[in-house]
């Protein structure tokens, strides 16, 4: 479908739009009731987090499931499905209190024993990052239906952080427990206890959640319904929010050539916000088992012949920050003081005549292939701009283009030479940074983990002794060091981080309200 023809079929009545439940935004000063329209694009697989954890699912996903915590945009934790929580002295024990009169979908209450089988039994064995963090729990005790203990093997500084709505969906043991989880009936119904439930979803049109009578907060949910269309093209994309047919649109249903554009329009705002606890961190992936990548020299040269800012100004139109190492600013334990990689090219040709790497009379000292992530046409802007800009200091670029699952195999295994990549965060470096550095997460076969094929030992210590320190000065300490030794091997070129526009309604409040922004509940979203 092209921009005229879904123009067309969203400018004439329902009757175009049969099967696709248009709602009604409910006017101004009303704070009770009214249907949010939004996109999800590609449409997900499933809506179960717990089975599934890819972008279009965890959003989607948050308005179904909750978990214990919630995280401010400064990523404090904020009271989730538990209450309060306490954590003992010797940073082993956490012992957290639900909300009474918490239900599911199907009626049934929510207890601390769905909270101990979701994190200790569940999403161990379905949720790869969820693992890597539940099982460090030796024990779960539920001395009441309220009240959930854990008890970790060794100290884990970043446990509080790790209990998001992505990482912990609590699920119901009584539909799941002793059953196939992946092939449990139950999973097209999606039964969480979040303030929104499914009502339908007619593949290839739109998932339409409506409100869960039993939700436990007082008044909330406001909204009545919230519909997913699914609006696989840009350019319709961008047409349903011009002629006001959605409310909100997130990540990256907006091409950023469209976002200047659109940030005119009189009755959307824009903003880059609730997106602080994932802090996406994108980088230029450099096999570093291939020649010439495998010497640091060359990997510096690369990140002096790069022009991120004019790459940021053209290609993204603004929107990202130059990123500086492996942690984001926008997260805990970053560090500034690091070496810094201007746009050179003198400096550049220094570092590859160094290696002696001269060029050939065609100017060209190395060719290399660059893998372009196939997650649309920015992607491919941008592959084009690293061609060109590497091209300069005699380096030569054959992009190839494939399909979302040839990149992940390729990545994967790391039958690459060179590739673009884009890893969250989620709030601290032993959750979202180290995984990309550490040896023992060469794993072939796994999307982000170290896929890169970097190896330091010291590297390798430091992370894993600030993971278990509990000590906050003595991290951050730690976290420096391994910042400055990072940017010095310059395993990946680090490029930015990431912006993503999401355009609100105005009429629509308090939809970023946290640091997961746009994957959270929506329970306390209205429109005023």
């Amino acid at each position: 479908m092209n921009r005229r023809e879904f123009a067309k079929m969203m400018g004439v009545s329902a009757v175009a739009l049969s099967g696709i439940p248009l709602g009604i935004t409910r006017v101004a000063g009303q704070t009770k009731g009214g249907t949010l329209n939004t996109i999800i694009q590609p449409e997900p697989p499933i809506l179960v987090t717990a089975l599934n954890q890819q972008q279009p699912t965890l959003t989607l996903g948050g308005k179904i499931y909750e978990s214990l915590l919630r995280y401010s945009p400064d990523l404090k934790p904020l009271p989730g499905l538990a209450q309060s929580w306490e954590v003992g002295a010797d940073g082993l024990t956490y012992t957290f209190k639900l909300f009474p009169n918490v239900t599911f979908h199907d009626g049934k209450p929510l207890t601390s024993a769905d909270v101990a089988f979701s994190m200790t039994k569940m999403l161990p064995e379905t949720h790869a990052r969820a693992r890597a963090i539940y099982s460090r729990i030796e024990s779960a005790e539920t001395p009441d239906p309220l009240t959930v203990i854990f008890k970790l093997k060794a100290p884990f500084a970043p446990f509080l952080t790790a209990l998001d709505c992505t990482t912990g969906p609590i699920v119901p043991k009584h539909i799941y427990d002793g059953s196939d989880y992946r092939k449990n009936p139950a999973n097209a119904q999606a039964i969480g206890s979040g303030p929104f439930k499914l009502k339908e979803w007619v593949k290839g049109s739109h998932v339409h959640l409506v409100r869960h009578e039993g939700y436990y907060r007082k008044d909330e949910p406001y909204l009545d319904e919230v519909i997913y269309r699914i609006i696989p093209d840009a350019a319709s994309r961008s047409v349903a929010l011009e002629q006001g047919k959605i409310n909100l649109t997130q990540w990256n249903d907006i091409e950023f050539y469209d976002v200047a554009r659109l940030s005119k329009l009189p009755n959307y705002e824009m903003t880059t916000k609730g997106y602080e606890y994932f802090a996406p961190h994108q980088w230029l992936e450099l096999n570093n088992r291939v020649k010439p990548m495998d010497d640091k020299r060359f990997r510096q040269a690369i990140a002096h012949a790069l022009d991120l800012k004019s790459m940021a100004a053209r290609v993204y139109f603004g929107l990202p920050k130059i990123a500086t190492g492996p942690v984001s600013s926008k997260t805990r334990f970053y560090e500034k003081d690091v070496k810094r990689y201007d746009y050179s090219l003198e400096k550049a040709k220094a570092l590859l005549d160094e290696m002696g790497l001269k060029p050939g009379a065609d100017g060209k000292r190395v060719t290399l292939k660059y893998l372009i992530p196939p997650y649309g046409e920015v992607y491919q802007r941008a592959g084009e701009f690293i061609r060109q800009s590497l091209g300069r200091a005699g380096i030569d670029i054959q992009l190839e283009n494939t399909d979302v699952g040839g990149w992940a195999d390729k990545f994967s295994n790391w039958d690459y030479e060179i590739t673009g990549n884009l890893v969250y965060q989620f709030g601290d470096p032993a959750l979202g940074v180290s995984r990309t550095y550490i040896s023992s997460n060469i794993k072939k076969g796994i999307l982000f983990s170290n896929t890169a094929g970097y190896s330091n030992p010291e590297v390798d210590r430091l992370f894993d002794e600030a993971a278990s320190t509990i000590d906050e000065a003595k991290r951050q300490e730690l976290y420096s060091k391994v910042q400055k030794i990072l940017v010095e091997d310059v395993p990946v070129v680090w490029m930015f981080e990431a912006a993503y526009p999401t355009f609100i309604d105005k009429r629509l409040k308090n939809v970023i309200s946290t640091g997961v922004g746009i994957h959270e509940s929506f329970s306390s979203v209205y429109f005023g």
